[in-house]
């Protein structure tokens, strides 16, 4: 069953598909067309991009936060939650 792996570290977000790829096969030793989801996080922490494999080809989704939150920042927001 596909799982979801996120990479540890920070991910040069001027990468593409195929450049994504190859760190899922080479850094997270997986196979990239496996169905699992990659996620890859950016240097200041407000961009993600996810990629995943349909059956029919990659598909990649890009998100650019508009705050980024501290894990105390969540922390708290959780707890008075």
């Amino acid at each position: 069953m596909p799982g979801v792996y996120l990479a540890c570290g920070v991910t040069d977000m001027r990468k593409g598909i195929s450049g994504l790829a190859m760190l899922a096969q080479t850094v997270l030793r997986q196979k990239p067309a496996s169905g699992a989801v990659f996620a890859f996080r950016g240097r200041r922490g407000d961009r993600l991009k996810l990629l995943y494999w349909d059956g029919q080809g990659f598909c990649l989704y890009y998100k650019i936060l508009e705050r980024v939150r501290t894990a105390e920042q969540y922390s708290t927001t959780v707890a008075a939650g």
